[in-house]
């Protein structure tokens, strides 16, 4: 079961990111958002994924696009 904390949590922490992808201007800092919300969601329960994204569909493996694969 997930909790209001959990939920507002959640929001917060997107919404920050959101706040400063969308004025960022430096590419690395708009890289490093991007792994920070992916490894968030990869980490994040499947119950609170599913609540906060409105049940589209699961992508919660984003972070494979953006960490640096081996060689």
């Amino acid at each position: 079961m997930i909790t209001k904390d959990s939920i507002e949590t959640a929001y917060s922490f997107l919404h920050q990111k959101q706040r400063i992808y969308a004025h960022s201007t430096l590419d690395w800092q708009k890289d490093d958002i991007e792994v920070a919300i992916a490894l968030y969601a990869d980490d994040m329960s499947r119950e609170l994924y599913t609540t906060i994204s409105g049940g589209k569909p699961d992508s919660r493996s984003l972070c494979q696009r953006h960490l640096p694969q081996p060689p």
